[in-house]
């Protein structure tokens, strides 16, 4: 699994980002009488949203081989990417009929993002360890 993922990041990571970093601006933008009903609290929502972007984006910056700052540093960017975005996407529902900008929902996306980097960098960890032993 782990090779496929190598020889194919765009189909686990890149496309996926793209379409998931769509997918959350759109549902973002909707006023809050538009937004479907979920059974989870507001902010596991806020955590979830981030926790998704921030193992994609994370995924996508360890792969991408065009600028090696972002490969080799991909936790703190993924971090410092996705929480600036948590923030502009908070200031971003001031403008949305029925939408509020809340700290705590930026706090809940900033966990998100942690805990999303956390798990993207066990995964790539454990991944180049096994390809070490191999060796």
């Amino acid at each position: 699994m782990i090779s496929i993922i190598n020889k194919y990041p765009k189909y686990f990571f890149y496309i996926p980002l793209v379409l998931y970093w769509i997918l959350l601006l759109v549902l973002t933008s909707l006023p809050s009488d538009a937004l479907p009903t979920v059974a989870f609290s507001d902010k596991v929502n806020h955590f979830l949203a981030y926790f998704g972007l921030a193992v994609l984006l994370g995924g996508t910056l360890y792969h991408q081989k065009r600028f090696s700052f972002f490969s080799v540093n991909y936790v703190l960017a993924t971090i410092i990417i996705s929480s600036v975005y948590g923030i502009i996407d908070e200031l971003h529902q001031l403008f949305i009929p029925g939408r509020y900008a809340e700290f705590y929902d930026w706090l809940a996306n900033f966990t998100g993002v942690l805990a999303g980097t956390f798990l993207i960098y066990m995964f790539l960890n454990k991944k180049e360890n096994k390809n070490s032993i191999e060796a």
